[in-house]
């Protein structure tokens, strides 16, 4: 086995405000929400980030607003509205809980700015849908925060499993939340959180349905995942058991060109984080696996090949996924180029969500797509 060392991504340049050799001017974006997922992923990676800064940070929450926008020199807000209004504000990144995705998402659309919206796209299949259409009917640009896409060793994967180890015919894809470990491990890599502990407790009111929460959180990155990596299934059938708290979905999908695929998705497992994809082609084979996301890593990849009986391993510096994703929002902006994931992917993703509750329901039923 050999190893080789990947370039930085496309979106990398040697100069701050710069693409191949051409200036380009920074994307001013504002953050809706300033909970974990703002305070631990997307504001420093956006404060990394080439082509793009901060120029607002909005919560409901006077102390998150106050506290987490000073932490950064940024104005806070703890009106919407009135951070759209602001014409430095060109694009948003909207990281709130699921259910507030389409009011969020539409009134930024409406006010005229860009989105880059967490996953997924957003609660229902019904509610995805309208924000695709309204994006298409604005001209603007609306990107899901799949950012698994953007870890080039995932990158590495995907080109190898469509270009170099033929067709498919089986293939597995799991994801493990780790337990005990979490929490240890989070406070370690973690800036230090500003917590509203009001806002926490009216969160998790609505985490009561933990089945539902679970699959929809974890299952829109391993169902993306799976999309991005092997293409769209065209049915599939899951089951799902639990153990107290514990919950884990097992399904089989039927691939295009025929094959299989096995996925799962468990929270929580107790041990250490397990993620990955073993995939078996007719000229090789591509092992994946993937790190705890805030550890920043790329994913260990290798790809090996029959006819000159070699592996080979990818290795790679540039390795943050959070802010190569805003990069590629932000490049996507200045250059009209394709939004990935697309809202078009965003509709997707959540189809297979259901997809997925819709078999396990139906005891396993397969469900066609």
């Amino acid at each position: 086995m050999h190893a080789v060392t990947s370039p930085s991504h496309p979106g990398r340049t040697s100069g701050l405000n710069s693409l191949e050799g051409v200036l380009v001017s920074v994307v001013g974006i504002g953050v809706i929400g300033a909970g974990r997922i703002a305070q631990a992923a997307h504001l420093p990676a956006l404060a990394r980030a080439e082509g793009a800064r901060l120029v607002g940070l909005c919560d409901p929450s006077e102390l998150l607003a106050r506290r987490v926008s000073a932490r950064y020199e940024a104005p806070g807000y703890t009106s919407v509205e009135e951070m759209l209004d602001d014409d430095a504000v060109e694009a948003v990144i909207v990281a709130v809980p699921d259910r507030l995705h389409l009011p969020l998402a539409s009134q930024a659309l409406h006010a005229g700015k860009h989105v880059l919206v967490e996953k997924p796209l957003a609660g229902t299949v019904e509610e995805a849908e309208q924000l695709q259409q309204l994006a298409v009917e604005s001209g603007l640009h609306l990107q899901v925060g799949a950012m698994k896409r953007y870890d080039p060793g995932v990158q590495h994967a995907a080109h190898a499993i469509q270009n170099k180890i033929g067709r498919i015919l089986s293939a597995t894809v799991w994801y493990r939340v780790m337990a005990g470990l979490r929490p240890s491990t989070e406070a370690t890599l973690f800036p230090a959180l500003v917590v509203d502990q009001g806002v926490r407790a009216h969160e998790a009111t609505f985490k009561a349905n933990r089945e539902q929460y679970l699959l929809t959180t974890h299952g829109a990155h391993v169902l993306d995942g799976m999309r991005y990596l092997l293409g769209d299934p065209t049915g599939l059938s899951a089951q799902m058991a639990r153990a107290d708290n514990d919950l884990t979905w097992h399904g089989l999908a039927n691939l295009a060109e025929g094959g299989l695929a096995h996925f799962e998705i468990t929270a929580n497992v107790h041990a250490e984080w397990s993620e990955g994809a073993d995939v078996y082609g007719e000229n090789g084979y591509v092992k994946l696996r993937t790190h705890f996301p805030f550890t920043l890593k790329a994913s260990d990849v290798e790809v090996f090949d029959e006819a000159s009986a070699t592996s080979e391993r990818a290795v790679f510096g540039d390795s943050n996924a959070y802010e190569r994703q805003i990069e590629a929002f932000a490049l996507a902006i200045r250059n009209d180029l394709p939004d990935s994931p697309s809202a078009e992917d965003g509709v997707a993703a959540v189809k297979l969500i259901n997809a997925v509750a819709d078999s396990v329901a139906r005891g396993g039923t397969k469900v066609t797509l």
